[in-house]
C-alpha cells in the first residue's frame, strides 16, 4: 500500500511523536489501566492471594524440614524463604502482563490503540507501569504477611534496595511476555508458556531451598539461574551477607532482556495483522 493511500489517521500515527509526547500517552494509559482496575477489583486477586499462600504455604509445610537442614528450625526458614519469595513477585507479575496483553489483543483493545496517533511504545511502557505498581502492592501484602508469621528485618535499606531489584528484573521479564502475549493466539497459550519456562526456573533455584544438595549439573544451572541470583541478592541485601556476584549477574540478565526483548515487543506490536 502506498502512503497517497494511507488515511489521515495511520499518516499521523506513523509520524514520529515527540518525547513529550510519548510521556503524555504513556500517562493517560496509565490513568486508563487504573481506572480499569477500580471498575474490575479482582484483577487484584492474584497480587493480594499470591504472596499469603505461596508464604503460608512454604513457611508451614515445607519450613520445619528445611529449617532443620539450614540449621534451625521454622524461625530460620522464614528468614531464608522470604527474600525468596521477593524475588518472585515480578516474575508472577511477568506472567500476568503476557495473558493481559493478549486478552486486549483478542477483545479488540489493541486495534483501537494502534489506529491512534500515538507512539506504539507508550502502550507497552504503559502497560509494563501498572503491572510494576501491582508488584510492589503485592510486596507490600508479602512483607506484611512476612511479619506476622515472625520475619526479622535486619536491614530496611537491604530490604528497599532488594524491592528495587526484583522491579528492575520483573520490568525486564515483562517484555518477554509482552512478546508472547502479541504472538501467541491465546491466553491460555501464553499462560502455558510461561509455566514451562518459568516452573523449572523457579524451583531450579535457591528460593525455596538451598541448592547444596542438588546435583552438580543442577547446582551448575542454579549459579546463572536469574531467579536464583536475584534471591541470593536479596538474602545479601536484606541479611547483610555476600551480595556482589548475585547482584551484577541479575542487573545483567536484566540488562540483557529488555535490550533484547525490548525492541522484539514493539516491533511486534506495531506489525501485528
Amino acid at each position: 500500500m502506498s502512503s497517497a493511500t494511507l488515511s489521515p489517521a495511520a499518516a499521523k500515527t506513523d509520524a514520529p511523536i515527540p518525547l513529550r509526547a510519548h510521556l503524555r500517552h504513556t500517562g493517560a494509559l496509565i490513568r486508563r489501566n487504573l481506572l480499569w482496575i477500580r471498575q474490575d477489583p479482582e484483577s487484584m486477586f492474584d497480587a493480594i492471594l499470591f504472596p499469603v499462600i505461596f508464604t503460608l504455604l512454604f513457611v508451614y509445610v515445607f519450613g520445619g524440614s528445611i529449617g532443620q537442614s539450614l540449621g534451625g528450625g521454622q524461625d530460620r526458614y522464614v528468614q531464608y524463604v522470604i527474600p525468596g519469595l521477593l524475588a518472585m513477585m515480578g516474575m508472577n507479575m511477568a506472567q500476568g502482563v503476557g495473558t493481559g496483553f493478549n486478552t486486549d489483543f483478542n477483545s479488540g483493545v489493541m486495534d483501537r490503540f494502534r489506529s491512534l496517533p500515538i507512539g506504539r511504545g507508550s502502550v507497552l511502557f504503559a502497560k509494563i507501569s501498572v503491572e510494576l505498581l501491582r508488584m510492589l502492592f503485592a510486596t507490600v501484602v508479602l512483607l506484611v504477611v512476612a511479619l506476622l508469621v515472625g520475619y526479622d528485618v535486619h536491614s530496611w535499606s537491604g530490604l528497599v534496595a532488594s524491592v528495587a531489584l526484583s522491579a528492575v528484573f520483573g520490568s525486564a521479564l515483562m517484555w518477554v511476555f509482552l512478546t508472547l502475549g502479541v504472538i501467541m493466539k491465546s491466553a491460555q497459550s501464553v499462560q502455558a508458556m510461561g509455566f514451562l519456562v518459568l516452573m523449572p526456573l523457579q524451583f531450579g533455584s535457591s528460593i525455596f531451598a538451598p541448592t547444596a544438595s542438588m546435583p552438580g549439573w543442577l547446582q551448575a544451572f542454579t549459579d546463572y539461574n536469574p531467579l536464583s541470583t536475584l534471591a541470593d541478592a536479596a538474602r545479601g541485601l536484606m541479611e547483610g551477607g555476600a551480595v556482589g556476584r548475585p547482584l551484577w549477574v541479575t542487573l545483567i540478565w536484566s540488562v540483557g532482556l529488555t535490550a533484547v526483548m525490548a525492541p522484539v515487543a514493539i516491533h511486534k506490536f506495531r506489525t501485528k495483522s
